[in-house]
């Protein structure tokens, strides 16, 4: 089976000129058909969706380009520096949940009075 852009930008929710973009970049490469519009097919729908998923957790065109490079140089590093980003992204969320949790049962309507709540933010406050 094969789709157009637009079955393929409505299947994801965003607009053809993401797509396109996308296809500028190198990232996709579609087939044509007689007339020259962009026909998708099922591996190329499954790039989409590699791209997309990466995109929504962080990654940048260039380094989503490199993921789906087997041959690009440096793609280990480029690999375990968007690991570490998303570790150190992971423990702020994990402490923005634990304060979030806190703030929702504490007694202080203003929880930076409240001295547990303060224990979340003593590494940025160090030195007030």
């Amino acid at each position: 089976m094969r789709w157009s852009v637009g079955d393929v930008a409505a299947r994801f929710g965003m607009p053809t000129h993401v797509l396109r973009h996308w296809e500028s970049m190198g990232l996709l490469d579609p087939e044509r058909d007689g007339g020259g519009r962009r026909r998708y097919r099922g591996a190329d729908v499954v790039r989409v969706a590699t791209i997309r998923r990466n995109r929504d957790a962080g990654m940048s065109l260039e380094q989503i380009r490199v993921l789906l490079d087997s041959d690009a140089p440096g793609r280990h590093q480029v690999l375990q520096d968007h690991l570490d980003e998303l570790d150190r992204r992971m423990e702020q969320m994990r402490l923005s949940r634990a304060m979030t949790e806190h703030a929702m049962g504490c007694r202080a309507h203003d929880v930076a009075t409240c001295p547990r709540f303060r224990q979340w933010v003593a590494d940025l406050t160090a030195d007030a």
